[in-house]
């Protein structure tokens, strides 16, 4: 292969896919070298997906396309590669002549580990990694106790994160200022599907539009499963294909407790920074003490959407199918699955990563580990939510259960596979066992 002897710059994309307010590529063109755009199927996270239909892959590959489309306005185009992100790189710079690489900070174990080895291998030819925030609203040591260490309950975090919240932090990035910065190219081919190893979907995704009666009205709608009240932006977050900043600067004008979902976001991201050890284990070391039943007949129910509890039911045939669940059924189908079944939250957690549009490990985790009481919630164990209680209270029409449940009612639907009460019992004897031993 003849190297491309262009001196160029390099931004490599990954859960930003957008042109607009993005930190990595406003830097990159400012520097005011040429910038070629970049894209690495990563084959370390791909071989992993055992669903050659996932439709996460055909959404990163859509808006890839789109990419595509708006860098050709401005001469330019989007390079993609498949492989491992090490290899690619080595590659790279055997055919480009680059003198920077520019992106955004990612906070799970296993980006972090990747972005150490790419920086290492493009350090030892004298190349420089910049990495700048773009994710998050804050991150890492950024919102600390005055002590400097890092908050582990919400509601102190929360109150610091505002009381430090100004307009610094919310203004977006000028990306295209500096437009004429673009590494002039013709389009550039993008891998089909099928040349990553998956095959198309026929699904629509949610819109990134963020729309204003569901942010003004959210407060009140949010609870409702049946109701179209929250906002199916979590998938354009995870992938960046919406700036966090701009959704903020939109929010901050018309529901705090919208704002308040963005903290959580935060929060979480920084939790898993600061503690790496809850990707794989529990928050709260005393609580991996547990003695989980992991009855795999239950938990087959559980994730068919089969447990009797036509609430839990309902969720799980809607993430099943969408791979979208209702904020408020995810906490009832996660308390139901850990305390009700008494299964490892780390089952839950690995089937909510396995379909869930907008899955990322810092929020899936938290989520998880606050219905286990494992997590960093400051409410005691014995929160346990009874899921007919819960639909009673937020699906009292059973509109929502109905929608994804029809035999809810007839003989056809199954009788509950534990009963509430004794199940509480149980639940609430094995955490305090466990929590004895600690």
């Amino acid at each position: 292969m003849v190297k491309n002897n262009n001196s160029l710059s390099v931004c490599w994309l990954r859960r930003d896919l957008r042109l607009d307010d993005n930190a990595a590529l406003y830097h990159a063109l400012k520097a005011g070298k040429p910038v070629l755009s970049l894209f690495i199927f990563d084959t370390e996270i791909l071989d992993k997906l055992s669903d050659k239909t996932d439709k996460r892959v055909k959404f990163i590959h859509q808006e890839l396309t789109r990419l595509s489309l708006e860098l050709a306005q401005y001469g330019s185009s989007l390079l993609v590669k498949i492989g491992s992100p090490t290899e690619v790189w080595h590659n790279l710079t055997n055919e480009y002549n680059i003198q920077a690489v520019y992106t955004n900070h990612d906070y799970e174990p296993y980006a972090t580990k990747r972005d150490e080895q790419v920086k290492s291998l493009l350090q030892s030819q004298s190349i420089p990694f910049y990495t700048f925030k773009d994710i998050v609203i804050f991150e890492r040591d950024e919102v600390v106790k005055d002590d400097g260490k890092p908050y582990t309950v919400f509601t102190p975090f929360s109150k610091k994160w505002r009381t430090k919240l100004n307009a610094f932090y919310t203004k977006s990035y000028p990306t295209v200022s500096n437009s004429q910065y673009f590494f002039a190219t013709a389009p550039l081919p993008i891998p089909s599907l099928q040349d990553i190893g998956f095959e198309n979907t026929n699904f629509e995704f949610p819109s990134r539009v963020v729309k204003n009666d569901i942010v003004k009205n959210y407060t009140e709608q949010r609870d409702f499963p049946a109701v179209n009240g929250t906002s199916h932006l979590g998938i354009h977050l995870r992938f960046g294909t919406l700036s966090v900043r701009k959704l903020l600067q939109y929010s901050l004008e018309r529901n705090q407790t919208f704002v308040g979902e963005l903290i959580w976001r935060d929060f979480y991201h920084q939790i898993l920074w600061h503690f790496p050890h809850v990707a794989k284990r529990s928050f709260r070391p005393e609580y991996d003490f547990i003695k989980w039943e992991n009855n795999e007949t239950h938990f087959a129910a559980w994730c068919a959407g089969k447990t009797g509890y036509p609430l839990v039911d309902a969720g799980m045939r809607q993430l099943n199918e969408t791979g979208f669940m209702h904020n408020r059924v995810r906490m009832v189908v996660a308390s139901f699955l850990t305390k009700h079944l008494l299964i490892d939250w780390r089952w839950g957690e690995a089937y909510f990563a396995e379909k869930l549009l907008d899955f990322d490990l810092a929020a899936n985790n938290g989520g998880w580990q606050w219905a286990a009481g494992s997590g960093t919630d400051a409410a005691p164990y014995f929160r346990i939510f009874n899921p007919t209680a819960q639909a009673a209270r937020f699906d009292a029409k059973q509109v929502y259960i109905k929608r994804w449940v029809p035999e809810f009612g007839t003989p056809q639907y199954p009788n509950p596979i534990v009963q509430h009460e004794l199940a509480r019992v149980k639940c609430l004897e094995t955490y305090k066992a466990a929590l004895k031993r600690e």
